[in-house]
């Protein structure tokens, strides 16, 4: 039990770090927050973290074959390049739209997106490969120090820490931000500059990823290959 919740707290703690670092998701759990209230936000990061975690379950039962997956990844890379680019010009037009009306304080970036919060956070993490790959590495590396374990009792205690610990990091935004909106006269404006900024410079760098030629996660693939098939001869022993 007690190594069950060793990778419960080891998923949890990971996850938490992970999501605190200036990202897509978290910055749009924050926005929604401050513009459309809390539940919403919480909607999002449900929707968010539940295809996260099925990320992680993919995974690690499914190495081998995700890794071969490069064209369906390179694919998911120009998609999140694309959905970067509109949050960022949604951004900019809710701070120019508040500029010019400052009592408009429910300039959202996200008014013309009809959809349900719920889903509109589990499609921004189904077509960010940055989670597929992040999960690769430390899953890698828990396997490797023995403290993952090729049990499912094991994989389900890592991924109920991992969803909690991501809840808990999108949490911190989205209070944060509206502590800060609450605090700070026209900060939403000044918000909306920073975060679209924010997105812009992430679309840069996702634009520069993409057409490098060099193929996702390969190195970190052939480590995490000879890791599986480890795992896999441990296995039938």
């Amino acid at each position: 039990m007690l190594k069950l919740i060793k990778i419960f707290l080891w998923g949890l703690v990971i996850s938490f770090l992970g999501s605190l670092p200036l990202g897509t998701l978290n910055v749009a759990a924050m926005q929604i927050g401050i513009y459309e209230g809390v539940r919403n936000a919480m909607y999002f990061s449900f929707g968010s973290l539940l295809v996260e975690m099925l990320y992680v379950r993919i995974s690690l039962i499914g190495i081998n074959w995700l890794q071969k997956q490069q064209r369906l990844l390179k694919i998911m890379q120009w998609v999140t390049f694309g959905i970067i680019v509109l949050l960022a010009f949604g951004s900019f037009y809710a701070a120019i739209k508040t500029g010019k009306s400052p009592h408009n304080l429910n300039a959202s970036p996200y008014e013309n997106i009809t959809i349900s919060r719920f889903l509109l956070g589990a499609f921004g993490c189904a077509i960010n490969p940055i989670v597929i790959i992040f999960w690769f590495g430390w899953s890698t590396v828990l396997f490797t120090k023995k403290i993952l374990e090729p049990v499912n009792s094991f994989y389900n205690f890592y991924i109920v820490g991992i969803g909690l610990g991501a809840l808990a990091g999108n949490c911190v935004f989205i209070f944060g931000g509206k502590f800060l909106v609450e605090k700070i006269s026209n900060s939403q404006q000044y918000l909306n500059w920073v975060v679209g900024s924010i997105f812009a410079l992430t679309a840069v760098i996702q634009l520069i990823k993409n057409l490098r030629n060099k193929p996702i996660g390969q190195t970190m693939g052939e480590v995490i290959k000879k890791d599986a098939q480890l795992i896999h001869e441990k296995q039938h022993l």
